[in-house]
């Protein structure tokens, strides 16, 4: 049966004709709306054995490690492994690590009322404000801070996905109820601070506000290396999360107006035009072909993964650390095992800015040209 184009309802008398087709069809429309819209026993079971896997893999420290399978039922000898490292310091924010892991046991808590679930969130919670620095910043990872674990961290929207959480559960929303008011608050308040930190970190260059580093240092907040191809340096995919977020929040200090409009002009002065990115099939590599950038002046705009701060020189960088122009200088593992250039910031410029610029700076949009930057 068509559901668009259902049979009367005898029972709807007061409709005749046309109108009771029409109301008719709309009716079975919202059911199956309605329908979709909730989880069905099978969606159940699956979200319990996801929450019953993160369950196994929380650490005693109450975060959670990346890259597991969370799908992958565990068996009774992999399970017992798993427990032998409970202990571990990786409980980590890279990768979507921890924060994911506790909105789907606020989820699965609210399906099922299992105060496992809630008490395993609450260890997280306690887990995620006991990280930030007292600047405002999270690491990567806690309590292992070695290396560039310790940078206030950006990359793969480690610190946004945290705050962005925090901000959920501040707001007292339905998803986070069960959380008293008194660690709602808290998370306002980490919140804040993390704010703070972001509008410190916001890198300027030559007096202008532009964009943020993938990572920066725990101490002074200057821009800091991580990876030896992953050099300090202007984000041109971190800072989109950065930006979006500051967006987000209603209504926006003066200093974050500002903050928001540096990036966007940034943004916008940082694009690159008139090339895109292919595979070049290449029998004699080893994957058999080869990322290529070529000349294409109908190409919508990419942007660069890292830029060289002062110059918005794009950076391409093999694991030797040495900085090169163009994705052609670096190695083939190097320029086809990671993301150097992409579009991420489009949707950014072309749809959110407009919306935010009308509403909290209608008399200076930074993308019209001929504007003056302050």
């Amino acid at each position: 049966m068509n559901p668009f184009s259902l049979p009367r309802i005898p029972g709807l008398f007061l409709f005749h004709g046309k109108q009771q087709n029409a109301l008719s069809r709309f009716l079975g429309l919202a059911i199956i709306l309605l329908t979709c819209a909730l989880p069905t026993a099978a969606d159940e079971v699956r979200d319990r054995n996801i929450a019953e896997t993160m369950l196994l893999y929380q650490r005693a420290t109450g975060g959670w490690p990346k890259n597991y399978d969370e799908t992958h039922r565990p068996t009774e000898v992999e399970s017992r492994k798993i427990l032998s490292e409970r202990n571990h310091p990786d409980s980590t924010f890279d990768n979507g690590a921890t924060h994911s892991e506790m909105r789907h046991l606020a989820k699965v808590y609210r399906q099922t009322g299992d105060e496992r679930y809630k008490q395993a969130f609450l260890r997280g919670l306690e887990f995620v404000l006991g990280a930030q620095y007292a600047n405002g910043g999270w690491p990567q990872y806690h309590p292992d801070t070695s290396g560039y674990f310790v940078h206030v961290t950006f990359n793969d929207d480690a610190m946004i996905g945290v705050m962005r959480l925090l901000r959920d559960i501040g707001r007292s929303g339905p998803d986070f109820s069960f959380v008293a008011s008194n660690d709602r608050e808290r998370c306002r308040a980490a919140v804040d601070k993390g704010v703070q930190c972001i509008l410190k970190c916001q890198i300027l260059v030559a007096g202008h506000k532009t964009a943020w580093c993938a990572q920066h240092d725990s101490r002074t907040l200057a821009p800091a290396k991580a990876r030896s191809y992953e050099l300090p340096s202007l984000s041109g995919s971190e800072s989109v999360g950065i930006t979006r977020f500051l967006m987000e929040i209603e209504p926006p200090t003066p200093e974050i107006i500002a903050a928001v409009q540096g990036a966007i002009a940034w943004f916008d002065e940082a694009k690159l035009t008139g090339i895109k990115v292919i595979r070049k099939p290449d029998p004699s590599s080893p994957k058999g072909w080869d990322k290529v950038v070529i000349q294409d002046p109908s190409a919508p705009p990419l942007w660069a993964r890292f830029y060289r701060i002062g110059d918005n020189q794009p950076i391409f960088c093999s694991r030797d650390g040495v900085p090169k122009r163009t994705l052609a200088e670096i190695s083939y593992e190097r320029r086809n095992g990671y993301s150097w250039l992409g579009n991420r910031p489009a949707s950014l410029l072309s749809r959110d800015y407009p919306v935010w610029q009308s509403k909290w700076a209608p008399d200076f949009n930074v993308l019209e040209r001929g504007r003056i930057r302050n």
